[in-house]
């Protein structure tokens, strides 16, 4: 299957149907189910500095999260990594790398057919952000709870509404927009986890179905415990958000990146958020 002639240039190399292509190549038909149900997940890990931090966790999450949307991974996680490591070798030594396992249905009526789940295997070139940090703001649109919406999944349905949040905040000057649960207490950015920090003690939303408590969000957790900082598990309101001494965000694409302005509100990276960084870079490191 060759790339499409005016899809955008990208850097990428894509595990479809039994090889290699290049580019971006052309997956569903006008009438693949995916395309108009919805039943479609993937799965984000990375490749930088010659590192892969937890690739064999996402690769695990993919199969769980086809499995919440009724449908079946047509390979095992551990197949999985093998080609997105495969895929990492056609790139230079040490490239910035995103890497997505994507599965879909390609039939089915309001449920998939499960047996007709296929997967693209990415691997695309794309830098790590800038750590120097990013502005946010309450967002009008929330999260949805688990009876409304496939939550335990990465699904890319959950995204249309993770896109108004970001688009929200853009409208008003911010880079980011904090979402809410059902509940009004805060759940997530839009496409990361939040933290805060407050008398040297990190707090992050528990984990209550209404978001992805994510893969980079648990090693935070373990790693920080570990080096003896004081990590709460808990409720949070957007007031606490506001008045914290630092806020920051840890999700796959970039990692742990501190908030500099909250509502208006300058904030500067913290001790806080400056361990969690450098513990978590040293691990993915093997340090």
């Amino acid at each position: 299957m060759s790339s499409d002639k005016h899809a955008p240039a990208i850097n990428a190399q894509h595990f479809l149907d039994g090889k290699w292509v290049t580019g971006n190549p052309l997956i569903m038909g006008a009438w693949s189910h995916a395309i108009w149900m919805g039943a479609a997940i993937f799965d984000g890990a990375r490749a930088f500095e010659g590192v892969t931090p937890d690739l064999d966790l996402h690769c695990q999450r993919a199969i769980r999260s086809a499995t919440a949307l009724g449908l079946v991974s047509p390979m095992p996680a551990g197949q999985i990594e093998e080609l997105l490591r495969e895929g990492i070798a056609k790139f230079p030594k040490g490239s910035p790398l995103y890497l997505r396992p994507f599965m879909w249905s390609e039939d089915g009526f309001m449920a998939p057919d499960p047996a007709t789940t296929r997967i693209a295997i990415s691997v695309v070139e794309a830098p790590l952000p800038d750590p120097k940090g990013f502005s946010a703001c309450l967002s009008k649109w929330r999260r949805p709870s688990p009876e409304t919406a496939p939550t335990n999944a990465k699904a890319v349905a959950l995204y249309a509404q993770a896109g108004r949040a970001s688009a929200d905040a853009k409208s008003k000057g911010f880079d980011e927009g904090v979402m809410l649960d059902p509940m009004g207490h805060v759940a997530e950015f839009s496409s990361s986890n939040l933290w805060i920090a407050k008398d040297g003690a990190a707090h992050t939303p528990i984990a209550n179905g209404t978001f992805l408590a994510g893969i980079t969000r648990a090693r935070v957790i373990k790693l920080l415990r570990q080096a003896g900082v004081e990590v709460f598990e808990r409720t949070l309101t957007y007031q606490e958000v506001k008045d914290a001494d630092e806020v920051f965000s840890t999700g796959n694409y970039g990692k742990v990146i501190p908030v500099t302005n909250i509502e208006g509100r300058p904030l500067q990276p913290g001790p806080v958020f400056q361990l969690a960084r450098r513990l978590y870079w040293d691990f993915a490191h093997g340090k």
